[in-house]
């Protein structure tokens, strides 16, 4: 096992940082999702509709950043990004209309769009293959650790100040982390690979090439489902609790922050560490433990949606359990692209990957379940013979709807078996392609 230098560790922990400052302002909206649909008087479309359009712009402003994150400096990328992205979260707290909180969702999603391909391609040249799934389960532990302290933040100081100051205050932390990142030293690419050589391969290749891999196709169809998933539940559970569990802003977010951030963080952990430690003859296996571990999620959310009102303690136990499972995903699917691409490609198969899987499946996230709550809250309304929506019909709505996660994460369990006999095939066939120059769609070293 190569020696890491401090370098690299120090690296990583200011990527780390980055990462849980890009979920804690995405995050932070979904925390504070109730007072901000009460004061702009929206409906539940209309609020996933926000999430929707950052989401959209993040995917299609990530391309031409991930093609940049390949040819510039990574590193000044992710500082660049970060500084916006925080200045208009703080703008975020002072938009006096529903367009202008629109547009400042817009200005968030572009700076962040930064941060996946141009941070992921960094830890894939810091860390070499064998420890790449535990460097890459830091790397994302940002996403429990953001969701954890965003919903923290948003209960407690939204409580006390307002879901205004909390956007103002949010912005200062990334002006640190920007200048941080400025003063890294860009590594070399394909540096933590086994030989220069194996780094050096097929430069004319293009993100053509990424399309051209046949297990990129399974991972971005997994992407689809457990991001629309994963979007849905940030956007929407806190409301959801203080609706259907009629539970304070502190309460709904103190329960969120625990059951969907904090366990992520062992699932993370755990993931990378058991999908390392299992995937040294065979690296498909990564992609195996995160099939399994979305299987779990499906009964564990399912149950935990199923509890009756007040029931806000076995709520919790039960979706901990199903969000840690899901949180494997990240180390186990994200080190497989690592595995898969070659290193002059990944900034370029990441941002291909977060396009993809953004579009079809996260953007849709906080608007379908919107659209599927106003539904289901229309329904129950003409089922009680009412005329007025109140909240007691949204709250009906909004339960309902929810039950799209665990059929969604079952079907990303499913993909990922298929992912996972894919990856079997490619490595079956490694010498036929060695031989003729091509390795899943690009030329071979």
């Amino acid at each position: 096992m190569a020696k890491l230098t401090g370098k690299a560790i120090f690296a990583l922990a200011i990527l780390f940082c980055i990462n849980l400052l890009n979920f804690f302002d995405r995050t932070l909206f979904g925390a504070l999702a109730e007072p901000i649909r009460k004061e702009f008087q929206m409906s539940d479309a209309a609020l996933g509709l926000l999430g929707t359009a950052f989401t959209l712009f993040y995917a299609v402003v990530g391309l031409p950043l991930g093609y940049l994150s390949d040819r510039w400096s990574r590193t000044r990328l992710i500082a660049i990004g970060t500084a916006v992205w925080s200045a208009l979260t703080a703008a975020s707290g002072i938009a006096q209309s529903y367009t202008q909180l629109f547009l400042a969702r817009l200005g968030v999603g572009m700076g962040e769009a930064t941060c996946a391909p141009a941070g992921q391609s960094l830890v894939g040249d810091l860390f070499p293959p064998a420890q790449r799934a535990r460097a890459m389960s830091v790397f994302m532990l940002g996403i429990p650790g953001g969701i954890f302290f965003a919903y923290l933040a948003g209960g407690t100081l939204g409580s006390l100040l307002g879901w205004r100051a909390v956007f103002l205050l949010a912005g200062i932390p990334g002006l640190a982390l920007a200048t941080l990142a400025w003063t890294l030293r860009e590594p070399v690419r394909g540096a933590a690979e086994a030989t220069v050589r194996q780094a050096g391969a097929a430069r004319r290749a293009s993100a053509l090439d990424v399309l051209k891999m046949p297990t990129m196709w399974w991972i971005i169809l997994s992407g689809v489902f457990h991001n629309f998933n994963m979007y849905a539940i940030n956007s929407f559970l806190t409301p959801f609790l203080q609706r259907f569990h009629a539970v304070s802003l502190r309460d709904a977010n103190n329960i969120a922050a625990i059951s969907a951030g904090a366990m992520g963080a062992i699932g993370l952990l755990a993931g990378g560490w058991l999908a390392d430690t299992i995937s040294a003859r065979d690296r498909s296996r990564r992609m195996l433990v995160a099939a399994y571990s979305m299987a779990l999620a499906v009964p564990c959310v399912f149950v935990a949606l199923s509890q009756p009102r007040g029931a806000t303690l076995t709520f919790m136990a039960f979706m901990s359990v199903g969000t840690t499972a899901m949180y494997v995903y990240y180390p186990t699917v994200y080190s497989a692209i690592q595995d898969v691409i070659a290193p002059h490609l990944r900034g370029t198969a990441v941002a291909v990957y977060f396009c993809a899987m953004y579009v079809l499946g996260a953007s849709l996230g906080p608007v379908g379940t919107g659209i599927l709550s106003d539904y289901f809250a229309r329904q129950a309304m003409f089922a009680a013979g009412a005329t007025t929506m109140n909240e007691s019909f949204k709250a009906s709505g909004l339960h309902t709807a929810m039950y799209a996660i665990p059929v969604l994460a079952g079907l990303a369990s499913v993909v990922l078996f298929a992912a996972t006999a894919s990856m079997k095939r490619h490595a079956a066939s490694a010498p036929a392609r060695a031989g003729s120059g091509v390795r899943d769609g690009q030329p071979s070293p």
